[in-house]
This record gives structure tokens, C-alpha cells and sequence, in this order.
């Protein structure tokens, strides 16, 4: 019997004959498969049209309809597109015995399945060299007088054209380009994709002016000393060759490998650069002019670009602080949180309304006072969609230092309230055991006041039984704070 499909990649004609086949119960040698090449049938469009039913004797009786493994669906969506003219029957021949042999699908060493197996990862490999390897050239485009159309020349081994389009319209669906192949072509105008015959290599165009441009770059990337021919003949076979500008520069540049490698081993080492955080001067005043800060503005803006950490590198901004300017009382925690690094405002997230909550306890308004961090970025990790805070390090909060002392003298405050260790140890100069020491005025080095109290999060952090008890000792640290803004209202 023979079954006809529409084209060579018809899956759903394959789906619709196979279907009868096996329900007649029409052994896989019985069966002699053909296909027709499609001209402008847009695969994925709809069903096949046009496909020839199977002829079957009309006396034989229809069996019930089969159920196989849904990975056995997905491995036919690959293997169609192999160009091996048995596929077909391969897969026939899989389906019948899939239903007349149970127990092929926990067969692991089956001759059959392996096979399709080795056909899907050759498509796949053809599908990965294919997005890879192509390479678009720009032509006058006759649709659209005065614009560009990229086009590009490609041979794949098998019929995959209509399967990696997508990706392609996908990742270039800003520029109108064209893909030509010796049996499919495909043109994408910005909307919608279009299928057509394949060309010939004569019909892509030559070398324009980007192709010079690329080949420089590639010249000034090409590492001698990470040069592996063999590796690189087996990732980019010489098939491929042909379409590659760069393939020209492969043989130039393979012969210069080793004198160049050896160049660039004479060449004296070059120190590391390291990220060391700046001293800061003994007169704040110094530091600020070192800074070329004038106001909380220019801090703002040169906290934005601060790279001497890593930490500036991923947050979303910089979170300086906010108040009233010569506030007699200056609150400084550790660093901005997630909230806080998304809406660039210091304490506005938990630990921020439980410090809203103490200020309002002890009578002192959120106006009425400067609150700032010792450091200026968020550090967090990644745990699924979730940033997560992570405690800033010695170095990174040495690095924010000098931010934190410009913002002191901007804001000339009287007195200091360090918000847990992280700004204790910055306010400070040195480590200070705050559970010991909590509750107490310690001095500075410059004669500012500091009184050191735990930081809001870690009384977020304490069970339900105790949280009360340790809010209450908070408010109790700031009540002193409290007496010392009243004298020096």
C-alpha cells in the first residue's frame, strides 16, 4: 500500500495515514511511503491538505485507536525533519510496535529507537549549526525602495528550514531579512513569515562593507593561546566553512598562533586591578572636597556611577539618604533593601515601618530627623524570582565609607544613631559589640555622639513571643536619642 504525503516535513499527514494504517491493521512492511515536495506551503499554517488516504480493503475491520507515550509524539516532531527518505517508515514501524510490543518503551538498547533517537540529534545539531553559522549580507531590498534586506545563504543537511524560522523572526524581528537554501527559502517582512522554493549560491549576494567591518572584529577577539583546531573542525565542520566571512582569516590566523602566543608571553604582567576602598582623610571636610561633592544631589549622583565594590554593579540604584538638612540627629542602618532599591528611598520596607512605629513611640517625627545607610547599594541573592539580603562585607563597607562621612558633613547633624553593626563598625572606626554596648553614647573621633541599638530587621527576624519585649528595648535606645534631640532642639 502505498501512503502519500503532501511534503516532506508533513507531520500531519504522517499523523492522518498512520492513524488508518494502524487502525486497519496494515503491517509497517506493507506499507511503501512517498512524499512530494511542498512549493509555497507554509508548514505550520494548518493541517496538510491534499494528503491521499491509504487505500484499504474495505472487509477489514478498524481496531481501536492506539495510545503511545507522549515523548514518542515529541520524537516524531524531530525525526520528520531528518532527510533520510526511510524516516517514515521508521516511525510507522515504532508505532506498530509500540502498540503490539508494550514493553518497547523500557527498552533502552532497542536497534529502532536508537536509531530515531541518533536522527533527532542530528536534526537538532542541524538546527543549533544552522542559528550559529548563518551569516546575513545586506542588499537593496525591491519591496521597499531605498531600505536594506538581509540576506543570507545556508545549505542544512535536513529539512529544517520551516522549524527554525521562528527563531529567527524571533531574534531579528526588527530587520526585514531572507534565508536562502537549496530546497526552501523563507522571507520575513516584520509581520508574518513567508515560504517559498529554495535558490542556488549564486542567488545570495557577495561580501558587503559590514563584512570587512566583522572580519576586524573577529581578528582583534582571536585568542592564539585558547587555539584548538581539532576542537574547533568538530564544533564548526568544514561544510560550513564556505558560508563563513571569518573562514577566510581561519588558516592566516592559525599559522601566526604560535609566534603570537609567544609575543604575548614575553609581555611583562600586568598588576590586577583591585577594588581597595579609598581612605578617608582624618577631616571630613578633606574627604568631601576630595569628592567634589557640594550638595546631596552631586552625592546622589556620584553614588548612581559608584563602581568601587561590586555591589553597584547589580543594584538597581543608589539609596542615599533623605531628611530635613542640619537635623539634629542622623539614623544610620546597614544597607537599602529590596524595596528600597526599587523605589530609591531608605526604610520604607518592614524594617522601615518598624522603625516609623518606634519614632512615633517615642514622639519623634520622621521629618525631624536624617535617616541614612552606611551603605549605599542593595546586595542580595538570587533564590528563584526572590532577592534575598545579603550582609554587606568589611571591604564593600569600607568602599561606601567616604560616601557616608560626605553625607555627614552635608547634613551636620549633632548626634548619630547607629543602627546595628554594619554602621556601628563605619560610624566608628572600628567593631563594637553592639548587644554590650546598645543603649550607650560612645564618641567619635571628630566629637560626634553615637548611640548604638540594634537594627530594625533583626527585630523582624525574633519569634512572635519575643518580639514585643525586644520592640520595647528599641524604644527604650531611642528614648535617650529622644532626650538628646530635646536638648538640642
Amino acid at each position: 500500500m502505498q501512503a502519500r504525503l503532501s511534503s516532506a516535513t508533513d507531520l500531519t499527514g504522517f499523523r492522518n495515514e498512520a492513524r488508518e494504517l494502524l487502525a486497519h491493521q496494515v503491517p509497517p512492511d506493507q506499507v511503501h511511503w512517498e512524499t512530494q515536495q511542498a512549493v509555497d506551503t507554509d508548514l505550520f499554517a494548518g493541517p496538510a491538505q491534499g494528503s491521499d488516504q491509504v487505500r484499504t480493503s474495505k472487509g477489514i475491520p478498524r481496531a481501536a485507536t492506539a495510545i503511545v507515550p507522549a515523548s514518542f509524539l515529541r520524537l516524531c516532531e524531530v525525526v520528520v525533519l531528518h532527510s533520510d527518505p526511510q524516516r517514515f517508515s521508521l516511525l510507522y514501524r515504532l508505532l506498530w510496535r509500540l502498540v503490539h510490543e508494550p514493553t518497547l518503551r523500557n527498552d533502552p538498547i532497542d536497534p529502532d529507537m536508537l536509531l530515531a533517537q541518533q536522527m533527532a540529534q542530528a536534526v537538532r545539531r542541524d538546527l543549533h549549526k544552522m542559528k550559529a553559522f548563518l551569516r546575513f549580507r545586506q542588499v537593496p531590498d525591491d519591496e521597499r525602495p531605498g531600505e536594506v534586506l538581509h540576506v543570507a545563504w545556508f545549505e542544512p543537511a535536513h529539512h529544517i528550514v520551516e522549524a527554525v524560522a521562528p527563531w529567527f523572526a524571533r531574534r531579528f524581528a526588527g530587520m526585514h531579512w531572507a534565508i536562502l537554501t537549496p530546497e526552501r527559502s523563507v522571507r520575513w517582512d516584520g509581520e508574518k513569515l513567508a515560504f517559498g522554493p529554495g535558490g542556488s549560491r549564486d542567488d545570495a549576494p557577495p561580501a558587503d562593507a559590514g563584512e570587512d567591518l566583522w572580519l576586524t572584529y573577529y581578528r582583534s577577539i582571536f585568542n592564539p593561546a585558547r587555539l584548538n583546531l581539532p576542537q574547533m573542525r568538530k564544533e564548526m565542520p568544514r561544510q560550513y566553512w564556505d558560508n563563513l566571512p571569518e573562514s577566510k582569516l581561519i588558516g592566516e590566523l592559525a599559522a601566526e598562533a604560535n609566534e603570537r602566543s609567544a609575543a604575548m608571553i614575553e609581555q611583562p604582567a600586568q598588576a590586577p586591578q583591585r577594588r581597595i576602598p579609598r581612605p578617608v582623610a582624618d577631616d571630613p571636610v578633606v574627604t568631601l572636597k576630595q569628592d567634589g561633592i557640594h550638595s546631596l544631589a552631586d552625592l546622589k549622583a556620584a553614588t548612581m556611577r559608584c563602581r568601587e565594590c561590586p555591589i553597584g554593579e547589580l543594584a538597581t540604584q543608589s539609596v542615599n539618604g533623605e531628611g530635613r538638612l542640619h537635623a539634629p540627629l542622623m539614623l544610620v542602618g546597614e544597607q537599602p533593601g529590596d524595596q528600597e532599591d526599587l523605589q530609591g528611598h531608605p526604610f520604607i520596607g518592614p524594617a522601615g515601618k518598624l522603625l516609623d512605629r518606634a519614632l512615633e513611640a517615642v514622639g519623634v517625627p520622621r521629618d525631624a530627623v536624617f535617616v541614612s545607610n552606611a551603605v549605599k547599594h542593595f546586595k542580595f541573592e538570587l533564590r528563584g524570582k526572590r532577592r534575598i539580603h545579603k550582609s554587606p562585607t568589611q571591604r564593600e563597607a569600607a568602599a561606601c565609607l567616604h560616601w557616608l562621612e560626605d553625607e555627614i558633613v552635608l547634613v551636620k547633624p549633632k548626634a548619630l544613631v547607629a543602627l546595628g553593626a554594619t554602621a556601628a563598625r563605619s560610624l566608628m572606626g572600628h567593631a563594637v559589640a553592639v548587644t554590650a554596648e546598645r543603649g550607650k553614647w560612645l564618641e567619635r573621633a571628630d566629637g560626634l555622639k553615637v548611640l548604638v541599638t540594634l537594627h530594625p530587621s533583626a527585630l523582624l527576624r525574633l519569634q512572635d513571643a519575643d518580639r514585643e519585649e525586644g520592640f520595647a528595648a528599641f524604644v527604650a535606645d531611642l528614648k535617650k536619642a529622644r532626650a538628646f534631640l530635646d536638648k538640642h532642639a
